[in-house]
């Protein structure tokens, strides 16, 4: 249960401070900026990654926790609570910045201005890029060490600072449902619940083509255990 809540405030420090960022930037006439929208979110993933890696692995995306359980590092009893819990805390979140700023009119949901396609490809990509740093330094579904949360939070950082103004860099489910669903605005709700996941599954395979064979396994669809592939 503790992993579950973990992940559960993992998600909900993301989404709140994030998009809470992205709020704050708007009803204060950009005082936050976009760079500085951008280091929040990398912030508040390498705080949450030094501060749960050692309970859950400090997923907090559900995209990454598809990506572990694709390599094999993760199992498949664990896959509903993980995503549950990352969901339930990107909502509550949501709920709470509805709450503090009721005349947000988005509540930092993603929006793309750029075609669906487009949008689709970016996020993609970004995807891509942040699940293959997660897996090249994570041990088994846990992030370990120093290197690893400022890797995968300057990887965030990263993204959002040069594809944020055009898609958002949402690169987690979560983050993008939870303002949609509490805004109503489910405009390209569809890219950023299916683009991560396809990107996540890209960055295995190409953990696969750079690392030793055998560094990931495949999960057995059938079983809540993992079998590795030797």
């Amino acid at each position: 249960m503790k992993k579950y809540i973990a992940e559960f405030i993992g998600t909900f420090a993301l989404v709140f401070c994030g998009t809470g960022a992205i709020i704050v930037n708007e009803v204060t006439g950009g005082t936050i900026t976009h760079l500085g929208v951008s280091i929040v979110f990398g912030l508040v993933v390498m705080a949450m990654i030094y501060t749960l890696g050692d309970i859950s692995g400090a997923h907090i995306n559900p995209a990454v926790t598809f990506g572990f359980w694709a390599a094999g590092r993760f199992p498949t009893r664990e896959l509903l609570p993980f995503l549950t819990a990352q969901f339930a805390g990107a909502i509550l979140a949501s709920i709470i910045l509805r709450f503090l700023f009721p005349h947000s009119l988005c509540l930092g949901a993603t929006l793309p201005v750029v075609p669906g396609m487009q949008a689709f490809a970016v996020e993609v990509i970004l995807t891509f890029f942040l699940m293959f740093v997660i897996i090249n330094v994570s041990t088994g579904a846990k992030e370990e060490g120093i290197t690893a949360a400022i890797a995968i939070g300057s990887v965030i950082a990263l993204a959002a600072m040069f594809a944020g103004p055009i898609t958002g860099a949402s690169m987690n489910p979560a983050r993008s449902f939870a303002p949609a669903l509490i805004s109503n605005n489910f405009a390209s709700l569809q890219v950023y619940l299916l683009a991560p996941l396809v990107g996540a599954f890209l960055g295995i395979l190409g953990c696969k083509g750079v690392r030793d064979k055998g560094c990931c396994g495949r999960p057995d669809l059938l079983s809540n255990k993992v079998k590795w592939s030797r």
